[in-house]
């Protein structure tokens, strides 16, 4: 089931994907289950929205494939490397990514979001997928420049925009199927990898992350990027595709 949150007649609503149109839920179906009102919207006469915005973090793994931790000169770190994103820096498909002025480098990185479904501590591996809503697409923005002299990730990965999310959430995705991430930038690819190439899966990322803090419903957890990281600029257009969820696309401005 695929589930979209999107904006129609001034009023932000949820709907289940069917075909070209939206089948209208009657709340968040994170917590109002998937009643439907009956009505149907056609998805061209709507604005897609970022399909979640999380309640309390967007939580990170940095380096989760070797590739990626190689051509950032080092090796993949044998425990997840977690960082946080704010929640402000959620936006939706077709929302610009707006390059601040501090940073003279910004980059994209393709990655699968896993949505949390349910409140998680100290989840076992063997029982994480129970708490998952579904997965999207996000792109984990990062102002290489300042990540590298700030020394920690907190300012570089968490300007206003800098966490495109969407454009919608698939509940039966399947983690296993060979799904590949490809991140393109105006149409030439930067990025192509098996999401079966992380280091950590899902359920060790979720066991891990859920020993330190408390994952709330709606909170989304980055799982890491393949190889091929770049810049953008303004007036770029980007877009990381996952096999099985579609295509998230995002301009690019500056401030």
């Amino acid at each position: 089931m695929r589930i979209a949150r999107f904006s129609h007649n001034e009023a932000i609503r949820f709907g289940i994907v069917d075909g070209t149109d939206l089948v209208v839920l009657a709340g968040d179906p994170l917590f109002a289950g998937f009643e439907t009102t009956g009505e149907r919207v056609p998805l061209g006469e709507v604005a897609l929205l970022a399909p979640v915005i999380p309640r309390s973090k967007v939580v990170c793994v940095g380096k989760n494939y070797r590739d990626h931790a190689a051509e950032m000169g080092g090796e993949a770190p044998a425990a997840p490397l977690l960082f946080l994103k704010p929640n402000t820096a959620v936006i939706g498909p077709g929302d610009a990514i707006v390059r601040p002025p501090q940073s003279q480098r910004t980059d994209f990185e393709g990655e699968l979001a896993v949505v949390i479904g349910r409140v998680a501590k100290n989840v076992a591996a063997a029982d994480a997928l129970d708490y998952v809503f579904g997965y999207t697409i996000g792109n984990d923005v990062t102002a290489r420049d300042l990540q590298k002299t700030d020394g920690q990730w907190a300012r570089a990965k968490g300007f206003d925009t800098f966490c495109p999310l969407g454009p919608a959430v698939e509940t039966e995705f399947d983690l296993v199927g060979g799904a590949r991430i490809v991140t393109r930038v105006n149409g030439e690819v930067h990025q192509d990898g098996p999401i079966s190439d992380m280091v950590h899966s899902v359920p060790e990322i979720i066991a891990y992350a859920s020993a330190a803090f408390t994952l709330l419903p709606g909170d989304v957890i980055l799982t890491g990027t393949p190889a091929g990281i770049g810049p953008f600029v303004a007036g770029d257009a980007v877009e990381v595709e996952i096999t099985g969820l579609g295509i998230l696309r995002n301009p690019v401005r500056d401030a």
